[in-house]
């Protein structure tokens, strides 16, 4: 009897387990375009953009942790940009103007200012070759959710 009631728990848990969606959720955030934020050679506006943070894939889960974690601090928590440093949700970072391998580069060697008054980027402090390659992953799946192509 009591196996009885246990596979039937175990099956129920399944089930439920089974029909979760391999998303990490999330939502819209509201933040400064380029444009109005201080750091911006093109000038200052009141302009305001919504970022779509659509529900992450499982796929991008880690990258997005890890974007959070090591890079949200200059660049905001959906790249949206700060005070610190530039939005990656913008056309200067479409992978046609800067590449995969330039993230990679910046990410790791650090790189100097051009579109932006932020100062040069530094190396990410104990960023690891597998982690940048796992924020490139999501940067560029929140960017094409976000249109930039």
């Amino acid at each position: 009897m009591y196996r009885v009631i246990i596979v039937m728990m175990l099956a129920t848990l399944l089930a439920a387990c089974s029909s979760q969606k391999d998303e990490v959720s999330s939502s819209k955030a509201v933040v400064p375009t380029s444009t109005a934020m201080s750091g911006h050679k093109m000038g200052d506006t009141d302009v305001k953009m919504t970022v779509k943070t659509p529900n992450v894939p499982f796929e991008y889960g880690i990258g997005m942790k890890k974007f959070q974690t090591m890079c949200a601090s200059c660049h905001g928590q959906w790249g949206g940009g700060s005070e610190q440093g530039p939005p990656l949700m913008h056309l200067f970072y479409k992978p046609s103007h800067h590449s995969d391998r330039a993230f990679y580069n910046a990410a790791l060697k650090g790189v100097q200012q051009h579109h932006w008054e932020f100062g040069n980027m530094p190396a990410v402090e104990g960023v690891m070759p597998q982690d940048v390659e796992k924020i490139i992953a999501f940067v560029r799946w929140l960017q094409r959710e976000n249109g930039i192509y």
